[in-house]
Parts: structure tokens; C-alpha cells; sequence
């Protein structure tokens, strides 16, 4: 993701920390510098559930905390009791997850292969239809037909 794609995310994430207090500050503001940019605050807080939740602190990093943590409950990350196998059984999935990383990085660079040498292609194509043209104009194949 590009930093200006980001930058909205971050500066939630960072209004976040500060509490309910900086995401009014922050629709004030958006009010007195554009009232869209106001109002689009406002409607994010409604949306979002911030405007009325008890807590001044909600955090991005909490919520994605307990979605993995729900995620592991599902999937069977449970504790067993047997720490030996715990670990293993953590070492694996952290193991697995950099490999399925890096298998997803190794497509990415196949797809930018494959569609560097259709570009080339085109390139030569072009180039080559270039050079015909040329020619064939060289070559007297200017004239048009019907004129003697």
C-alpha cells in the first residue's frame, strides 16, 4: 500500500490512541478548514460506532488483537496443556505463514516476468510492423491505386 493510501489509516489509528476528544477536535476542525471535510468526520465517527462507544480508547491494535484471538479459538489454537507441543505448534504456523509470505512473493515476481515479456513482445511487434511499413514505403508501395 502507497503512503498516501495509508495515511488516512494511520492518522484514524492515531486519533484512536488519543481518544474520543482528538475525533471531535478533528470534526471541528474539518468544519472550520471545509464543511464536507466536517461532516465526512462526523458521518465516519456514526458509522464507525466511535461517537457513542463508552471508551475513549478504542484501538486498532485491540480489535485486530482480539480478531486473532478469536481466529486461533476457531481454528483450533487452543492451549492443549502439553507446552512442548505448543510451541512446535506455533513454531510450525509462524513457519508456514512466512512460507505462504514468500510463495505469494515469488507469484508476484512471475506475474511481473510474464507480463514484462508479453510488453517486450508487444514492443518488438510494433517494431517490426515499424520496420515493414518503412519499408514497403521505400520500396514504391506509396502510390495509391486508380492514378497512372
Amino acid at each position: 500500500m502507497t503512503t498516501i493510501a495509508a495515511w488516512p489509516g494511520r492518522a484514524g489509528a492515531w486519533l484512536d490512541d488519543r481518544g474520543k476528544g482528538a475525533w471531535i477536535a478533528a470534526t471541528v476542525l474539518g468544519f472550520v478548514v471545509f464543511w464536507p471535510l466536517g461532516l465526512f468526520i462526523l458521518g465516519y465517527m456514526i458509522w464507525s460506532k466511535r461517537m457513542f462507544s463508552k471508551g475513549c480508547g478504542w484501538s486498532r491494535h485491540n480489535a485486530h488483537h482480539d480478531m486473532a484471538r478469536a481466529w486461533r479459538h476457531r481454528h483450533g489454537f487452543r492451549s492443549s496443556g502439553n507446552t512442548a507441543f505448543d510451541a512446535y505448534k506455533a513454531d510450525t504456523l509462524d513457519r508456514l505463514e512466512r512460507e505462504q509470505e514468500a510463495f505469494e512473493a515469488f507469484l508476484g515476481r512471475l506475474r511481473e516476468s510474464k507480463d514484462k515479456a508479453e510488453f517486450d513482445q508487444y514492443l518488438e511487434e510494433r517494431a517490426r510492423a515499424a520496420r515493414d511499413e518503412s519499408a514497403r514505403r521505400e520500396g514504391g508501395g506509396d502510390e495509391t491505386p486508380g492514378q497512372g
